[in-house]
């Protein structure tokens, strides 16, 4: 089997507003404020009649990031195997670029390839591990002769920066869907942002945790007198995400060291072997891994063995995921050891999405397709209405 064509097409879905339940647009963050998104639908075609499909995040433009996918990779994919994602990976290349970052979307299309001419779902040729925190009735049965039960995977719950009053709103409606975490943006105000997460946690009595990411947006100095405050009220986060500058090693190990609030670099395990000096320095309580950056399913596993021979717990990060994302995600979470915390999603914020049979997010848990591939098929028709 050979791979003929590589198409990118972008489209612009917007969120649900926040005064609708689980609504979140405008999402405001410490960089700006998102009512929809621009995601690039990658879609890659073979000789034998099978599509596969990625997708990611637009850079620069719709016009650019295309021409990278469709003009720069294309060249140099088309006329190869789809089964042969590692090796793939490893040898594009593009001078003075992060050519894998683009590749990612092109090569979970290549899993959902080969996931439909072997029959499989991608967590299957990933191994079909479950952490025993994602455990269901599945791994329970195990031994049972029955068909297998569906297996979930929980998520947390996204918030935008609002004020501490209507992000009690939201905290409540989040927990009233049968969300256990809530991850709330920062770094606008800190003390307003301690008051945030203070009121929210007010409102529900203590029944949701929370993760606090400012995106880089505080100081040393910030980022202590946020955590000590939470201490002294009792509040202690799942993690406080990425709170200072990325490639700031020793003082993201000072605040592990200072602070009994786990700390959780995110933007920094974007940036090749970071991951080992987050460790070495012991900068790093988790981590938040992320497929794109990494080049993909296969980055991903790679980068997920290196913290959990560490000893670090890790999630999977949210980047605005519609559906073939959201299935990407899903796979690689049920499908890699060592995802014991749950990913963060706003998949429950979208007016649509681009996928046949949207998922359902139910309980704060979102079923792992198991039909083969990615298990998922792409509405053209939904395409053409938000392609921009």
């Amino acid at each position: 089997m050979e791979i003929t064509d590589i198409t990118a097409t972008t489209v612009d879905v917007p969120l649900r507003e926040l005064d609708e339940t689980l609504g979140i647009g405008p999402y405001v963050t410490n960089h700006g404020q998102v009512e929809s998104m621009e995601r690039v639908l990658v879609r890659v075609d073979t000789d034998e009649g099978l599509t596969g499909w990625g997708e990611m995040r637009v850079f620069l433009s719709p016009r650019a990031t295309e021409a990278i996918i469709e003009d720069g990779i294309g060249p140099l994919v088309i006329g190869q195997s789809p089964f042969e994602t590692e090796r793939l990976r490893r040898q594009v290349f593009i001078e003075y670029t992060n050519i894998e970052l683009f590749f990612a979307a092109v090569e979970t299309a290549c899993w959902d390839i080969v996931g439909q001419a072997v029959g499989k779902p991608v967590y299957e040729l990933l191994g079909g591990w479950s952490a025993p925190e994602q455990t269901t009735a599945r791994n329970r049965d195990a031994a049972d002769a029955e068909p297998a039960a569906e297996q979930e995977i929980e998520f947390a719950f996204c918030l935008g920066i609002l004020p501490p009053e209507e992000s009690r709103v939201k905290a409540r409606e989040a927990l009233d869907a049968g969300f256990s975490v809530l991850k709330t943006k920062a770094g606008q105000n800190w003390k307003q942002d301690v008051e945030r997460i203070r009121a929210m946690h007010d409102e529900v009595d203590g029944e949701l945790e929370f993760r606090l990411d400012p995106n880089q947006g505080w100081t040393v100095d910030q980022a202590i007198r946020v955590g000590a405050a939470l201490e002294d009220s009792g509040i202690y986060l799942q993690y406080m995400e990425q709170p200072i500058r990325t490639n700031a090693h020793q003082q993201l190990s000072n605040l592990t060291s200072r602070l009994r609030q786990p700390i959780a670099p995110n933007e920094d395990t974007y940036i090749p072997h970071n991951l080992r000096s987050l460790i070495e320095a012991g900068a790093m309580d988790i981590a938040v891994l992320d497929l794109t950056p990494a080049g993909g399913i296969g980055g991903l596993r790679q980068q997920a063995a290196i913290v959990e021979d560490a000893g670090i717990p890790f999630t999977h990060h949210c980047a605005f995921d519609l559906g073939i994302r959201t299935a990407v995600i899903l796979h690689a979470a049920h499908g890699i050891p060592g995802f014991s915390l749950p990913p963060d999603t706003t998949y429950y914020a979208w007016e649509g999405d681009v996928i046949e049979s949207p998922f359902e997010v139910t309980n704060g848990r979102i079923r792992v397709p198991d039909e083969p591939g990615l298990g998922i098929d792409v509405d053209q028709d939904a395409v053409e209405r938000f392609q921009i």
